[in-house]
């Protein structure tokens, strides 16, 4: 407000604009505040000591007043835009100008603070009241000058829990293939804000509605060289908790799965073998996930490979699965699955197995190790993980207790 108040009494129009207004008007405390004002980017620096001019060419100053950073942006119009992202240029100019130029009638408000008079040239009160979320002018207009309001529309809806208006909607579907011309990191970006919160059912919904999930997940593809259409209701069905936050991450394990659970794969082998690393790095070209988040779609697939191959698993991979960093994140997945209403009774008869053991030591020190082995006068070589991996085993499932046991048992597999 302070900030405001300055530029007011120096004889600038000035307002809080977009997103803050957007929020105040619903009854949601804004993240921050931003000021809209008929002052220059030079009239700003000189009204304020402590300013960062991020992007003068676009009129838009960092204001630092205590301990609060305000972003202050003159009114302009933009000209062109031959990137699909911003500007070639822009003029500096009026209020109702600088609305038009904004995304949605709901980010196109400016608000008074001083009066709580609504400054409103786009309509975009009545759509508050309606629950629409509508282009300002012309939709695929509005699409083409920054793609990345694809996702941005999505993600006002689902969050708001709003609709988005018809002819919003069918311009979305008409410029959906325009996220080709986005970097993988600000889609990656759109999709945390949009895909981590609790309304994300909502727009993981909209997403397959509106035909931006297959652009968006384009790189993961089927044999075809198509996207293999997801299970809706498995992603509805991975509610938050608190000992698992939902992800990114795990947003992308649930395209994977459907990806290797196509009826022309087998799920152990994909899982197990170089089409999970092909997926994975994939994944990193098409969405450019941080290496931690591409670690866990990967541990979470492996994972669920694992517990959920062919074979009925044995007591020592249950442990073994139990013991992954990942593996609460693999049976978010897997009760997804079942709450989908897909291999149920596998998936109930696995658990009836898991549950017992959460809460159990199921990654002991191992009673062997490659130094025992070494002193026990065996060279180092490939059957030394063979071996360590298979006594480990036993131990996991108390079929040896003791170190001496522990190098009986190696003894006879190197034996036979």
């Amino acid at each position: 407000m302070a900030v405001l108040r300055r530029l007011r009494e120096a004889g600038h129009v000035t307002y809080f604009a977009g997103g803050c207004v957007r929020d105040l008007l619903l009854g949601i405390e804004p993240k921050d505040y931003d000021v809209a004002t008929d002052a220059t980017p030079q009239q700003v620096r000189e009204l304020f000591p402590r300013t960062q001019a991020v992007g003068a060419a676009f009129g838009v100053v960092l204001v630092r007043e205590g301990q609060s950073v305000v972003e202050v942006a003159t009114f302009r119009s933009d000209g062109a835009y031959l990137d699909g992202r911003r500007p070639a240029s822009v003029r500096f100019t009026r209020a109702e100008e600088d609305a038009q130029r904004r995304d949605f009638t709901i980010n196109g408000l400016f608000l008074d603070p001083l009066t709580d008079a609504v400054v409103d040239y786009v309509g975009g009160q009545a759509d508050l009241q309606a629950k629409l979320v509508r282009s300002i002018g012309d939709a695929r207009a509005r699409f083409a000058e920054d793609h990345l309001r694809l996702l941005r529309a999505v993600r006002f809806a689902a969050r708001l829990g709003f609709q988005v208006e018809a002819g919003t909607a069918a311009a979305l579907c008409a410029e959906a293939t325009q996220l080709k011309r986005i970097s993988p990191e600000r889609i990656a970006e759109e999709l945390r804000m949009m895909l981590t919160p609790a309304t994300r059912g909502a727009a993981w919904i909209m997403l397959w509605e509106y035909g931006l999930a297959s652009e968006v997940f384009r790189h993961v593809a089927g044999d075809g060289g198509e996207m293999v259409p997801p299970e809706r209701s498995i992603f509805l069905n991975l509610l938050p908790g608190e000992a698992v936050p939902f992800s990114l991450a795990l947003a992308a394990a649930v395209i994977c799965y459907r990806r290797a659970n196509d009826p022309r794969g087998d799920l152990r082998r994909y899982f197990a073998a170089d089409d999970l690393k092909r997926t994975v790095r994939s994944l990193r070209q098409g969405l450019r996930l941080s290496n931690v988040e591409l670690d866990q779609v990967e541990g979470t697939l492996v994972g669920l490979g694992m517990i959920m191959g062919d074979e009925v698993p044995t007591l020592a991979v249950r442990k073994r699965f139990l013991a992954m960093e990942t593996a609460s994140l693999s049976m978010e997945l897997m009760r997804a699955i079942s709450t989908a209403g897909l291999e149920k009774e596998r998936i109930a008869a696995l658990e009836s197995q898991l549950v017992p053991l959460l809460g159990t030591e199921v990654a002991p020190p191992p009673l062997l190790t490659g130094d025992d082995l070494t002193e026990m006068g065996y060279q180092p070589g490939p059957a030394f993980k063979r071996i360590l991996s298979a006594v480990y085993d036993e131990q996991l499932e108390g079929r040896v207790a003791t170190k001496e046991e522990a190098r009986e048992s190696a003894r006879g597999m190197v034996r036979g």
